[in-house]
């Protein structure tokens, strides 16, 4: 009779590391497209929120404008001036992450046009608020 000697296995085969290999990568697979549309839900969910707020302190402005006789949107310096439209200063465009304002009260077309130079626009003849993004189809008047 013969006796074996019985080796203890002490890690994995070639074979049972690139099957492991091959599911991640698999599940990276699926999860990566997933997390760049949340990336993209994020941005937008952001940019409106900001847009909701900024808008709602106009129109709180001219409200209160309105109340005292002398309805008037606010200008330029009031909106970006801290305390005075919006208590804390604006918060960074998530496309291109700059919080910088463009005064459009005279450039204000039927579409404002796109610039990348600044993260928001401002018409002070009408109230419009809007962001400004080089990324296509960004151009927040459409929010």
């Amino acid at each position: 009779m013969t006796t074996r000697t019985h080796r203890n296995r002490k890690g994995f085969t070639l074979i049972e590391l690139m099957a492991v290999i091959v599911v991640l990568a698999i599940l990276a697979g699926v999860a990566l497209p997933k997390y760049f549309d949340y990336s993209a839900q994020a941005k937008e969910a952001s940019c409106k929120g900001t847009l909701g707020g900024v808008r709602a302190g106009v129109a709180n402005f001219y409200a209160d404008a309105a109340i005292s006789g002398t309805a008037a949107y606010p200008t330029y310096a009031q909106l970006t001036t801290s305390g005075t439209v919006m208590q804390e200063e604006l918060p960074d465009n998530p496309y291109n992450d700059l919080n910088t304002v463009l005064d459009q009260d005279t450039l204000w077309m039927a579409t404002p046009p796109v610039t990348g130079a600044t993260g928001w626009s401002y018409d002070e003849t009408n109230g419009k608020f809007w962001a400004n993004s080089t990324t296509a189809g960004v151009n927040e008047h459409l929010f």
